[in-house]
């Protein structure tokens, strides 16, 4: 059984009466299917406008698409009962790209990554600051930013405490929705090395939406596309995406290839995972 399984989804937005949605909706995903294995990173790339960040919200049980199943764990997110869409909100988490809106100004980086432990956990004052130690440490900050503010940490800084708010409590499986697109090119590594690290140390499953096909490159298993609200392609390893004759693929890949023409080398010496 997969992690994550959407079967058929579909969306749209659009204008609604007192009774009912106006027939001129704007279908923004269109029968989209995937899975999602454990301990695997599924990297959806595409354009902007594309769906990405509407697929994410309708995962996470944000938005409830029309039609269509969202199946985690092997529940129906939309139909589970109220202890089983607990227990879905603890071990699915999400890092949004804008550091800053995802978080509380006025809370200090300890209570940030406090709120779901105590949520979920029962540990006492002392065993909960212990903890928070300890994943500020697996995130690359320390114990002296126990009391800072958000306005206090860089953007980088910040993305890493909402990584250590997301692991928190050893989720399954973590939406990634353009988590590093806002950060510069040496914050960007950094914080991938650090989700490569986090994934294998403990177990984690990703969904990495991005509109950058190197970061995707990094940290992916497996790539999709989408576009317009479709899902155009799957493949099962990076190499077949770089091979890909599809022109849409072609189109993607041609855009960082003119940005950056040694990209051409680098992406021939990518592992085929």
């Amino acid at each position: 059984m997969s992690l994550l399984q959407v079967n058929e989804v579909t969306h749209s937005y659009g204008a609604r009466t007192f009774f009912k949605w106006k027939n001129h909706s704007k279908t923004v995903l269109s029968d989209i299917s995937f899975s999602i294995e454990e301990g695997t990173c599924l990297g959806m790339l595409g354009t902007s406008g594309a769906g990405k960040s509407t697929l994410g919200k309708v995962i996470l049980g944000l938005e409830q698409p029309r039609y269509g199943q969202i199946l985690f764990q092997g529940h129906d997110i939309y139909k589970a009962d109220k202890q089983t869409r607990h227990k879905i909100r603890r071990d699915l988490q999400v890092v949004f790209q804008d550091s800053y809106s995802s978080v509380n100004p006025r809370m200090t980086a300890e209570r940030i990554i406090a709120e779901p432990l105590k949520n979920y956990e029962q540990l006492t004052v002392t065993e909960q600051k212990r903890t928070i130690i300890e994943l500020l440490e697996r995130v690359g900050l320390s114990e002296k930013d126990l009391k800072k503010y958000p306005h206090q940490f860089s953007g980088g800084q910040l993305q890493r405490i909402n990584i250590a708010r997301a692991i928190s409590l050893k989720p399954k499986l973590i939406i990634l929705d353009e988590a590093v697109s806002s950060l510069d090119r040496v914050t960007q590594t950094l914080i991938l090395e650090l989700l490569r690290e986090l994934k294998e140390d403990f177990g984690l499953a990703y969904l990495f939406i991005t509109h950058d096909i190197k970061a995707a490159y990094t940290i992916s298993n497996t790539l999709g596309v989408l576009e317009k609200g479709k899902l155009i392609e799957l493949y099962d390893s990076k190499n077949q995406f770089l091979t890909s004759e599809n022109p849409v693929v072609r189109e993607l890949r041609g855009s960082i290839l003119a940005e950056h023409p040694r990209f051409r080398s680098i992406g021939i010496r990518v592992s085929h995972t």
